[in-house]
C-alpha cells in the first residue's frame, strides 16, 4: 500500500463500512437528502468506475467534473482515482468559450457534468476533439441543445457497473489535476502527485497534528479513535478548498456534509440539525451573510455544536470576524492561508489585521526568497512565497509557465507562489498580495488586500475590491470598487478616504471609488480582479 488516495479511502472503508460518511442536502423546500455511509459511497464509486474502464478509460486520461456539489461530485472523484484515471474540476461557471479552452487544454478525455449545463457542453464539445465520452446528471432543461455525442445518464452507467472493486495495483505517483479559477488569466491545471498533495494539502492525515508515517497508519488512527466530526465545506467542490476540505473529513473516518449550492439559511440549519463541528468557506463574501442571518431571520440558531470555522483563498476582515465572534463565541475562527499550487501554508496570527497587515505563522517549508536569484530574502525585505518539498509537478500542458515557477535549491524542488511577503526577526511571515495584482502609483508598490481589509473595517462597508486604474501624473492611481450594507447611511469618497488614513499610510488611500449594488466574485468567493479594475475604469457598468 502507499500513499495513493483511491487505497487510502478503501483502506478506511474497511474499517468504518458502516459509519456514515456522506450527507447531500439539497435546496430548501424539496426535503430531498441523500445518506451513505462508507460503505455504499465505496460500492457508488466502484459501479462508476468499472463503467468508465468499460469505456476504455484508463491510467493518465483526463476526465473533467462539471458539477454542482453533491454525491455524484465525490462518487466521480474516487472512481476515477480507483482506476488511475485523473479528475479534473470545472468552473460550472464557465461559458461556451472558456468551457471550450479548458476542455482542450486539460485533454479531457471524458465528462461527467451536471444536466443544467447541457448547452455548454453542446457548444464546447465540437471543439474538444479527444472529448469521446459523456456522463450527465440529470435530466436536461426543456428544449436544451443535445450534445452531438449522446450522453449516458450516470444512474444507467453506475447501474451497469460492478459493486465490487477489482481494481489494478496503483501508485504514489498518480495524478490529480486541480484547474485555477483564471480570474486573473487563463485557468492553468495544476498538477499533483497523490502522495504530495496528500501531505501538502490534506495535511498527511492530521492537518493540526503529526501526520501519518505508514500509509496504513490512516486506518489505524481510525480504528483507534470515535465519531462525532463533522466536516461541512461550504463552497463548491470544483474550487480547492472545499475538495481538500472533503479529503481530510474522510481521511479523519467522520461525515461530510454536503450542499448543492450555498445558501447562508440553509448552511445555518444544516448546522443546527447536523450539529457540524468544523465549517470551510471563502472569506467575507461567505461568512458575512451567515454573520447577517444569524443577526437577523435565523437569530437563535443553535451552533454550539461549532468548534472551527476557517477560510481559505480570500482573507476574513476584523470586522465581519468579530461580529461573527459575538455571535458564535465558541467557534474559533481561522484565516488559513494556501492555494491551489501548495496546499495549506499556515494560519494568520491573532493580532493580524489592517493595521499589522495579514501576519501569518508558517509551516518550516515556507520561505520568502528573491524571485530571481531565489535566495532567502533579507528580514523586512519584500520577496515571493516559496514551498519546498511535497510540490506539484507544474502546470498541465505550460511548459513555460512550470520552469517560471518551479525549482530547485539545496536538494528539494521549490514551487513559487505569486504571493509578495516579507519575514520579520521572530519568523512571522507578512503577506503583502499577489504581485500580478500590485498597483504601481508614482514609484510606490501598493497591495489590493491591504486596501480591501481597511475599507471593509468601516462598519457600512459589505464588501470592497481594489485595482489600479491608469493616472497621467502618477501612472496608476488606487481606486476602489465598494458594496455598502443594505442599512448604510450615506458615504463618500472623502469620507472612505478619513477612515483609510487610520490604516493605511497616504499614498495606499483611495483616489477614487465606484458604489456598486454587487461585488462581483466567483462561486466560492475569490476576488475578479478584472471586473474590478473594468468598472474602477468606466469599462463596466457598477
Amino acid at each position: 500500500m502507499e500513499y495513493n488516495l483511491a487505497d487510502l479511502f478503501e483502506s478506511i472503508v474497511d474499517t468504518v463500512p458502516g459509519r456514515e460518511a456522506l450527507v447531500h442536502l439539497d435546496h430548501p423546500g424539496t426535503g430531498a437528502e441523500r445518506r451513505l455511509t462508507y460503505a455504499e459511497l465505496d460500492r457508488a464509486a466502484n459501479r462508476l468506475a468499472h463503467h468508465l474502464a468499460d469505456q476504455g478509460i484508463g491510467p493518465g486520461e483526463h476526465v473533467g467534473l462539471h458539477l454542482y456539489n453533491g454525491v455524484e461530485y465525490l462518487q466521480s472523484v474516487y472512481a476515477c482515482l480507483k482506476i488511475r484515471a485523473v479528475p479534473v474540476n470545472v468552473n460550472y461557471r464557465y461559458v461556451e468559450e472558456e468551457l471550450t479552452y479548458l476542455y482542450r487544454d486539460a485533454g479531457l478525455v471524458a465528462l461527467v457534468f451536471d444536466a443544467e449545463f447541457t448547452d455548454r457542453v453542446a457548444g464546447a464539445l465540437p471543439r474538444a476533439p479527444r472529448l469521446r465520452h459523456l456522463i450527465r446528471v440529470g435530466a436536461p432543461p426543456a428544449g436544451a441543445a443535445e450534445p452531438s455525442l449522446a450522453p449516458v445518464p450516470l444512474a444507467a452507467a453506475a447501474a451497469a457497473g460492478s459493486p465490487d472493486r477489482g481494481f489494478g495495483p496503483r501508485s504514489a505517483d498518480d495524478r490529480i489535476v486541480i484547474y485555477t479559477g483564471g480570474t486573473t488569466g487563463m485557468p492553468k491545471g495544476v498538477v499533483w502527485r497523490h502522495e504530495d498533495i496528500f501531505f501538502s494539502g490534506m495535511g498527511g492525515g492530521a492537518p493540526t497534528g503529526e501526520p501519518v508515517g505508514r500509509p496504513q497508519e490512516l486506518a489505524e488512527r481510525v480504528a483507534a479513535g470515535g465519531e462525532g466530526l463533522v466536516f461541512f465545506p461550504t463552497p463548491p467542490l470544483m474550487h480547492g478548498t472545499s475538495m481538500l476540505t472533503a479529503f481530510i473529513g474522510f481521511h479523519f473516518g467522520q461525515k461530510v456534509v454536503v450542499h448543492r449550492k450555498f445558501v447562508p439559511e440553509e448552511v445555518l440549519r444544516t448546522i443546527e440539525r447536523e450539529r457540524v463541528t468544523s465549517v470551510s468557506l471563502v472569506g467575507d463574501a461567505m461568512l458575512r451573510p451567515l454573520v447577517d442571518a444569524l443577526a437577523g431571520p435565523l437569530k437563535g440558531t443553535d451552533c454550539s455544536s461549532l468548534f472551527s470555522v476557517s477560510s481559505s483563498g480570500a482573507v476574513l476582515s476584523d470586522t465581519v470576524r468579530a461580529q461573527f465572534g459575538a455571535l458564535v463565541p465558541n467557534a474559533v475562527l481561522l484565516n488559513n492561508f494556501g492555494s491551489s499550487e501548495s496546499g495549506f501554508n499556515g494560519t494568520a496570527t491573532a493580532d493580524a489585521g489592517p493595521n499589522r497587515g495579514f501576519r501569518l505563522q508558517v509551516n518550516s517549508r515556507i520561505a520568502v526568497v528573491d524571485p530571481a536569484t531565489h535566495h532567502p530574502a533579507a528580514v523586512g525585505e519584500p520577496g515571493r512565497l516559496a514551498l519546498r518539498g511535497h510540490v506539484p509537478l507544474g502546470y498541465h500542458n505550460d511548459p513555460v509557465k512550470t520552469a517560471e515557477t518551479f525549482f530547485e535549491a539545496d536538494g528539494d524542488r521549490w514551487v513559487l507562489l505569486g504571493d509578495m511577503a516579507t519575514v520579520g526577526a521572530d519568523g512571522i511571515v507578512t503577506v503583502l498580495g499577489r504581485g500580478s495584482q500590485c498597483i504601481n502609483s508614482g514609484g510606490e508598490k501598493i497591495y489590493p488586500e491591504e486596501v480591501e481589509q481597511a475599507l471593509k473595517a468601516h462598519p457600512d462597508v459589505y464588501d470592497a475590491l481594489v485595482a489600479g486604474v491608469p493616472d497621467d501624473r502618477w501612472g496608476s492611481r488606487v481606486a476602489a470598487v465598494v458594496q455598502l450594507r443594505p442599512d448604510a447611511g450615506p458615504l463618500d469618497l472623502a469620507t472612505l478616504q478619513t477612515h483609510c488614513r487610520a490604516h493605511l499610510a497616504g499614498y495606499k488611500v483611495p483616489r477614487q471609488v465606484v458604489f456598486t449594488d454587487r461585488i462581483q466574485r466567483s462561486p466560492s468567493g475569490k476576488a475578479d480582479y478584472r471586473w474590478a479594475k473594468a468598472v474602477a475604469a468606466g469599462e463596466r457598468e457598477a
